[in-house]
């Protein structure tokens, strides 16, 4: 695999905390003081979860795809994967209130968003331009010698063997419009944990599993926080955890649980 000698920056899970991430962006020399892409030629991967929870998660994809164009203009690149929340913002929208026998959750779609960390604002200001963006993300991509995804979790396989194959089933899930079919879909995004106890030496390791079938040496996780799930106190976040015999890297700083946006240099600069 050729490796691109360009800086590469990861970011999760900014959780529609808007400010905090310009000023993460910013430490980082990606930003300048107004927001606008100073990155040059360095590459910026978000891994999912730009909304909920926070204040002004449409301002965060607002943002993002601002910085997508200025980065691309200044011979730089901001991507964009899709996470979990995004999953259960369109759920929400798509079908309100509507439940599926044998799912006990009040006020259906738009009460399980809301018991996740939905906001009114977030869905009052969906607009068709940020649906158009959150349906053409990619759930999964290989950059350099990483692979990077949104969730801690082996389902991925259940959408293919290959990274266009995942991205392609995920794309297909996201146009579909049967509420069983969607509650599903939002179980194997939103999954977790699959890589805790994770050894290489494990018959059917799960690490070994995702980086043989997907390609990449380290896989690049959000979704779990450093701060709930990995057990570091809030005022502790400071960066990146691996674990896994260092095969697995942990970005998710947990900002919406008093942690903060972790922007994570991958290429050791």
């Amino acid at each position: 695999m050729t490796v691109d000698r360009t800086p590469l920056f990861v970011v999760a899970d900014v959780h529609g905390h808007r400010a905090e991430m310009r000023n993460a962006l910013h430490d980082a020399g990606l930003t300048d003081g107004a927001g606008h892409w100073s990155g040059a030629d360095a590459r910026l991967w978000l891994l999912g979860d730009y909304v909920d929870r926070g204040p002004d998660g449409i301002g965060v994809i607002d943002d993002v795809r601002q910085l997508t164009v200025q980065a691309a203009a200044a011979g730089g690149q901001v991507q964009a994967l899709l996470g979990n929340h995004e999953v259960q913002l369109l759920a929400a929208y798509l079908f309100g209130t509507s439940t599926v026998p044998g799912w006990l959750q009040e006020d259906g779609f738009r009460g399980g968003w809301a018991r996740f960390g939905g906001r009114d604002d977030d869905l009052r200001r969906l607009g068709d331009e940020h649906i158009s963006w959150i349906v053409s993300r990619p759930a999964m991509a290989v950059v350099d010698n990483y692979l990077l995804v949104h969730s801690d979790t082996t389902r991925y396989l259940e959408f293919g063997d290959s990274v266009a194959a995942v991205n392609a089933g995920i794309a297909e899930a996201l146009a579909r419009r049967d509420a069983p079919g969607w509650l599903a879909f939002c179980g194997q995004i939103s999954d977790r944990g699959a890589f805790r106890d994770s050894e290489p030496a494990k018959p059917d390791d799960p690490v070994a599993t995702m980086l043989g079938t997907y390609g990449g040496e380290v896989l690049v996780h959000g979704h779990s926080t450093l701060t709930k799930h990995f057990g570091v106190a809030p005022g502790e976040v400071r960066e990146a955890l691996r674990y896994a015999d260092g095969r697995v890297l942990a970005i998710d700083g947990g900002v919406y649980e008093g942690g903060r946006v972790l922007v994570t240099r991958l290429d050791g600069g």
